[in-house]
């Protein structure tokens, strides 16, 4: 009875229950979309209007409250956070000069237009047309989740716009602590010291002290649920120690991103979990509070709120496209690809209310009435909230156009081989030590979701006495692999057999399944004292002629730093030689790693053109073609390297004796080591790699006919009559 007259009360607006607060916040962020999408209009866009109904100056449904600021908080650093994650480190190595120049474009053309419309236009002092000014330079990347969601994230266009965003709004932070100081007149020679030096210290411990850190965590614990804690919990630690350096949050989010960008991969169950949980729940949650500040009735307060709304919406547009037209321009890219540029860097939020709000908190004095007299007065206030909502909504439809069609452009460039090529790979799991490290270099391989069908199968011998015992056990393996892999989105699909043995039942699965590529796992510090492959391994390799990884995890390979390949003379001749290359490129990405090939001269040549190609990562080539010497590679493979021999089986086009004791120079001498073995299929298709045939069968050709050139020269000495 008590609750039923309580319950009159839990529905007084705005709204005071937290399981109701939460309810209905999540219906949003669960409807809200699914509504949008049928009319095509972001869902950016929708969460923000969703927020300005909901809101104290809409409906009056909740209230802006601590947990909802908390919650926006988290929605914020979320996204820089993802944003530097996500990044490719390479392409932005490769590219960090375009992405300053665009950075200091969509910088100072806002600082000079926003400036001059300040001063002249709205009659403001310097000092505060500079904070004005400042203010529109920075941008928040509100429209990334929408290029994430068309998958053009990654691409040149979007990683320079993202290497752009840091720079313009570390610059126009930067400008704030200046201007913040300056209004209390304490900018001297001791506060851009301290300045200096607190945000070196500061990037010093990000960068290099947490990877140090998570390499450690990752190495020991592989609880799905700590290393996201952890992850947390770095993010937060980076965004605490920026405000305690005198830059904004957001700085040390991004920059926690990059710092533990090579070791969470992106097909990984960790990376999965941080895109699902944020892109559930906080990002949303972000987007919701910023529509929550809108308030339309601030437009007919006065004439001066509109029209310093209009000004700063007008010049924040113009000011955005005319630094990413520049870019354009500069860099021959393509109108789309502007566009994209654009929508990423014209949002206004999070660093704009940073600003908005420190400038409306400073008083530099009063006027006759014996009223405060605001750094940034009320008007600016009103009318940046007024601007967040439109270039809120417009950045995310310009980014949304763009992404579109860029993706359409992405998919037109595919060839048919590309959609149609589905290979299938076998896991072969029997040992519970091995099932990390075999699901792991599967999921590292693929380049696209669903690219592949993956198959796990453990075999049970005919002549086992407790079938059952057997049954289950491998079971509980393979049921691990199945939730590891399922947290990919990937599925993989579990095969028991019954077979006379190892061998044989997967012959038959082999057969059966169409299988492509074979998975087995070499087990920590295991030694049959002959070879790294196992007697079991080795009698797969003379029966199956498909290709064969052999791996050997001694840590996660998501903490490992580089690769080192070596390959025997005339590789490229084998037939699946490119998509062994094709996996080492795609686990090379994943990993951010940095890639060292051996092996000789005419190999490394065609292995150079390939990469170029594939659009592999910078690779360093060495020659290395004397294999009676194979252990002098060991001082420039570390414990936490990923080592990898592209071997071969007699009958393969490359083999020679010196790969007959490869396998027990792993097993003696790097036992301790992360190593894999790659061995092409055993088919003699010649139509399957021609390029590499007619090249080598060319160079031979070549010497040839330079031998014969200088055999006939020497003859005619011999013969010339003296």
């Amino acid at each position: 009875m008590n609750v039923l007259l309580n319950a009159g009360g839990m529905f007084q607006l705005p709204l005071s229950n937290p399981v109701l607060i939460f309810s209905l916040v999540l219906f949003i962020i669960l409807f809200v979309p699914l509504l949008l999408n049928k009319i095509r209009v972001p869902y950016v866009i929708g969460l923000i209007l969703a927020g300005v109904f909901i809101g104290e100056h809409g409906a009056n449904l909740l209230k802006r409250d601590s947990s909802i600021v908390l919650f926006g908080t988290v929605g914020l650093l979320y996204i820089m956070f993802l944003a530097g994650l996500e990044i490719d480190l390479k392409e932005f190595k490769k590219n960090s000069r375009k992405s300053l120049v665009f950075g200091l474009l969509t910088f100072s053309v806002p600082m000079i237009l926003a400036g001059t419309a300040a001063r002249y236009v709205m009659d403001f002092t310097w000092i505060s047309s500079i904070l004005f000014a400042s203010m529109l330079a920075s941008h928040t990347l509100i429209a990334y989740p929408v290029a994430a969601r068309f998958n053009v994230h990654k691409t040149l266009t979007a990683t320079i716009a993202v290497g752009g965003t840091i720079i313009t709004d570390v610059l126009a932070l930067l400008v704030l602590a200046v201007i913040a100081k300056m209004s209390q007149g304490e900018v001297n020679e001791a506060f851009w010291i301290q300045l200096t030096v607190s945000v070196l210290v500061f990037a010093a411990i990000v960068w290099f002290v947490f990877p140090i850190i998570a390499r450690w965590f990752f190495k020991r614990f592989d609880d799905s649920i700590s290393q996201y804690i952890f992850v947390l919990a770095m993010v937060f630690l980076g965004s605490f120690l920026a405000e305690l350096a005198g830059i904004e949050a957001i700085i040390g989010a991004f920059l926690s991103g990059l710092a533990l960008n090579r070791l969470i991969p992106h097909h990984s169950p960790l990376m999965n979990r941080i895109d699902f949980v944020g892109n559930a729940l906080f990002i949303p949650f972000f987007l919701i509070g910023v529509g929550m500040l809108v308030d339309f009735k601030v437009l007919f307060k006065s004439w001066e709120s509109l029209k310093v709304a209009g000004v700063m919406t007008a010049v924040a547009i113009a000011a955005k496209w005319i630094a990413a037209f520049f870019t354009q321009k500069i860099y021959g890219m393509k109108s789309h690809e502007r566009t994209l540029i654009f929508g990423l860097s014209s949002a206004q939020a999070a660093a704009t209310l940073a600003t908005v709000l420190v400038g409306y908190n400073i008083i530099v004095g009063q006027n006759e009435l014996g009223e405060p007299i605001r750094l940034l007065n009320e008007d600016v206030l009103n009318g940046s909230i007024i601007m967040i909502l439109i270039t809120c909504s417009l950045a995310s439809v310009a980014t949304a156009s763009a992404s579109a069609k860029m993706a359409q452009e992405m998919n037109d460039g595919k060839t048919d081989s590309e959609d149609k090529d589905t290979r299938n790979i076998l896991i072969a799991a029997s040992k519970e030590d091995t099932i990390d490290p075999m699901v792991e270099l599967a999921l590292l391989m693929q380049p696209r979701k669903q690219e592949q069908n993956i198959f796990v199968l453990s075999v049970i011998s005919s002549d086992n006495d407790d079938r059952e015992s057997e049954e289950r056990r491998l079971k509980t393996y393979q049921d691990k692999m199945v939730v590891t892999a399922a947290a990919t989105d990937v599925i993989l699909t579990p095969l028991i057999r019954y077979d006379v043995n190892y061998v044989s039942g997967i012959q038959h699965t082999l057969e059966e399944k169409r299988i492509h590529e074979v998975i087995i796992g070499q087990q920590k510090y295991e030694d049959d004292g002959k070879s790294a492959t196992g007697l079991k391994s080795r009698n797969l390799l003379d029966k199956c002629s498909q290709i064969i990884y052999l791996i050997h995890g001694m840590q996660p390979l998501n903490t490992i730093r580089n690769m080192t390949i070596v390959c025997p003379d005339g590789a490229e001749m084998e037939p699946s030689f490119p998509i062994l290359l094709e996996r080492i490129t795609t686990i090379a990405k994943q990993l951010n790693c940095d890639i060292h090939y051996y092996s000789s001269a005419s190999t490394l040549k065609m292995i150079k053109r390939q990469n170029q190609e594939n659009k592999g990562p910078d690779a360093k080539f060495t020659i290395f073609d004397n294999w009676n010497d194979f252990l002098i590679l060991a001082r420039d493979v570390s414990k936490e390297d990923l080592f990898i021999v592209i071997s071969a089986r007699p009958g393969n086009t490359s083999y020679h004796n010196g790969l007959a004791d490869v396998p027990r120079h792993l097993a003696k001498y790097f036992a301790n080591y992360n190593y894999l073995l790659m061995y092409p299929d055993l088919r003699s298709d010649f139509s399957q790699n021609p390029s590499a045939e007619f090249e080598r069968t060319g160079e031979f050709l070549q010497q040839g006919m330079t031998q014969l050139g200088r055999t006939g020269d020497k003859l005619k000495n011999i013969l010339r009559p003296s």
